[in-house]
């Protein structure tokens, strides 16, 4: 039994290397966005909207706490804040938990992100010349709890697969 966590900020590729890594290793993905929407019957913009952020985080706690403690193997994509609520990143260094910081600078992360503004909550409403100030002060907050995770990945100037391929390699070498 094993659980691949895939941690880092939003635009880092959590759900591509999710996709990817659960391929890879014949797994099931658990997109942690997505069990929180399922649970909600309703999507994380519009539980911002209508509920605000408290009530996401409440949800995101039962789903990642539901899922940590089931006897699946599988990957984790998280949310970009998951680590830093409810004591999760205390999580990333259990037995069985193989943990995985997709580690990007600001300017990379900015520039991924500024297409997906709609879809992220957090950002939407950012106007585009704040966008890497912000996402740095963001960093600057979360990085202890990112840093809690077991494999660091950065993940500027590297494909998608080139990413998994690494953390395929640690996983080997861990006996995953």
């Amino acid at each position: 039994m094993f659980k691949v966590v895939l941690t880092g900020y939003m635009g880092s590729g959590k759900s591509t290397i999710g996709a990817l890594l659960a391929q890879q290793l014949g797994c099931a993905l658990v997109e942690l966005d997505f069990e929180i929407e399922a649970a909600a019957g309703i999507s994380i913009p519009t539980l911002f909207a209508e509920k605000g952020e408290l009530a996401f985080r409440k949800l995101e706690h039962h789903s990642f706490e539901q899922w940590m403690q089931s006897p699946d193997s599988f990957v984790m994509s998280t949310g970009g804040g998951t680590p830093c609520y409810y004591n999760h990143h205390e999580w990333l260094q259990r037995e069985h938990v193989y943990s995985v910081y997709l580690k990007g600078s600001v300017a990379t992360l900015a520039q991924r992100l500024q297409s997906q503004k709609a879809q992220r909550p957090l950002i939407q409403n950012l106007p585009e010349a704040e966008l890497q100030e912000y996402i740095a002060k963001h960093l600057f907050d979360r990085n202890y709890y990112y840093l809690q995770s077991r494999f660091i990945v950065t993940i500027d100037g590297k494909t998608p697969e080139e990413i998994m391929m690494e953390i395929r390699q640690w996983l080997a070498q861990e006996g995953v």
